[in-house]
């Protein structure tokens, strides 16, 4: 959960961002700008998706046709709640680029 915990600082709810801040950020017109952490945002949600993937495996059960046990399994049930809640990737790239952890 380490990967996680780098991305709290993103809002979760859509928030308007100034152009000019962004392209200052990136040193770059904001077409450049967008493109740039588009890519970064599908890498961010693709290591997410892993990270969860992994986190499932420790779910997966042996005898599968036993759904009372599937759907009762509260840490399951815990562990999609905070992937539920989690900032969509864009707002975590656009978060990055104004930490300045992106280098451009």
């Amino acid at each position: 959960m380490s990967f996680l915990k780098n991305i709290s600082k993103a809002p979760i709810n859509t928030e308007t961002i100034n152009r000019i801040e962004l392209e200052k950020k990136s040193r770059k017109n904001i077409y450049e700008t967008i493109c740039i952490l588009e890519k970064i945002s599908q890498k961010i949600s693709q290591k997410i998706k892993e990270n969860m993937d992994k986190k499932l495996e420790e779910f997966s059960f042996v005898n599968k046709n036993n759904l009372e046990e599937i759907f009762e399994n509260k840490e399951q049930i815990e562990l999609s709640k905070i992937y539920e809640k989690l900032p969509k990737s864009t707002s975590i790239s656009i978060q990055y680029l104004l930490d300045g952890k992106i280098k451009l």
